[in-house]
């Protein structure tokens, strides 16, 4: 155990407390057990860390990691054991889904140790969800994604803007800096802004490795697939970048995959779960995600600069981006006239030309234009909606 203290102890001196992402104030730290999960790269292990160094006695803390070389011979269970006989309060667990039957470990400890709080993140969010129906009543669970724009414009450049709800932002209620210029830094933020790692350079070789990583690696090896099927989880993804926002065809797509039409909606699902995709729903759902798959869209626009380069289209940036920041909030399914639905509000997407013919006669409607600092009436600039978390 004295190896895992000397790694904590030296990445809680070099974490950073300056800037917190938009979780880190909604997490119900008190809860006995508490799992976070979201794509990789964007700050998980940095938000845990912060509420370590921040708010607990380090004493009575111990963070590691599932990837740790010290879980080839000791069990999880066995070091919750030890770590509470000395006094522990607060374990966390980083990457988990690394770990093999974490969830059953993580009901032994629950069950055995009510003394500890017990903290989990993972990468993997497929097998990261379907282990957490196994804790069911046990495991408080939070999912974390990337920046938003409010978010970008704090950590890039040290500029504080308040959260704003989307009935704020419809009635114009905003309040912004003297002399802000939001479009000076929106392309940016489109091109690099999603992933905190952006701040350490080589933004596009390790955006390209996660992805690599995940769908070569922590799909194939939690989903049960062989290799020859995750290289089938690129080709997908390569497809989708290609041609978004995407009408799935799943036949042409089976055909060209050389795979059975049966597995592509798997394979979409396991892509979306992990963050590279984003599927929009129709309404016949009426539940959350029970809908028909309407249009696939990459899940945030530095995916498109990344993956579709010189394909990317500035249509599909603009509907990627209302979808991304939306959804965080709100339940986004497709407009029958329209680009969008949230609740009954209808909403189109487009540059600052963009008219008001699509939406005309339909109430509670509106013209989301970019490449526009202000917004009237049921006109709204399109970067606004980046302030809503």
């Amino acid at each position: 155990m004295e190896k895992l203290q000397e790694h904590f102890e030296k990445l809680l001196r070099e974490t950073n407390t300056s800037f917190h992402r938009y979780l880190y104030s909604k997490i119900n730290w008190n809860s006995r057990m508490i799992g976070l999960t979201g794509p990789r790269g964007v700050g998980k292990t940095t938000l845990v860390l912060q509420h370590i160094k921040e708010e607990l006695d380090r004493n009575k803390a111990l963070y590691v990691t599932a990837e740790d070389f010290y879980f080839a011979s000791h069990k999880l269970v066995d070091l919750a054991d030890s770590f509470a006989k000395l006094g522990g309060k607060y374990l966390f667990i980083d990457e988990i889904h690394k770990y093999k039957d974490w969830s059953k470990e993580l009901k032994l400890i629950y069950d055995y140790h009510p003394e500890l709080n017990v903290i989990f993140t993972g990468s993997s969010v497929l097998d990261i969800n379907k282990g957490a129906s196994d804790l069911s009543r046990r495991a408080v669970m939070y999912q974390m994604q990337g920046l938003s724009f409010r978010e970008y414009l704090q950590l890039f450049h040290h500029i504080s803007i308040n959260t704003y709800s989307l009935s704020d932002i419809l009635q114009h209620k905003i309040e912004l800096p003297k002399d802000f210029r939001p479009l000076v830094y929106f392309t940016n933020y489109l091109k690099s802004g999603y992933y905190p790692f952006a701040l350490e350079g080589d933004f596009d070789v390790r955006l390209q490795q996660i992805i690599n990583q995940t769908l070569e690696s922590d799909i194939p090896q939690y989903a049960d697939m062989n290799v020859s099927t995750g290289r089938k989880l690129k080709q997908l993804l390569a497809i989708i970048a290609k041609s978004v926002p995407f009408k799935p065809n799943i036949s042409s797509i089976a055909t060209m995959l050389g795979a059975s039409r049966n597995n592509i909606a798997d394979y979409c699902l396991y892509i979306e779960e992990a963050g590279f995709i984003a599927q929009l729903r129709d309404a016949t759902g009426g539940v959350r995600g029970l809908g028909k798959v309407d249009k696939i869209y990459l899940d945030n626009t530095n995916l498109i600069y990344s993956l579709g380069r010189e394909a990317s289209d500035i249509g599909n940036i603009r509907e990627t981006f209302f979808l991304n920041q939306m959804r965080v909030g709100h339940d986004v399914i497709a407009s029958p006239v329209s680009d969008f639905l949230i609740d009954d509000m209808t909403f189109g997407v487009g540059g600052k030309n963009k008219k008001q013919k699509q939406i005309q006669g339909i109430e509670k409607a509106y013209v989301v234009k970019d490449d526009i600092e202000a917004g009237y009436m049921n006109v709204i600039p399109l970067w606004q909606l980046g302030l809503s978390y």
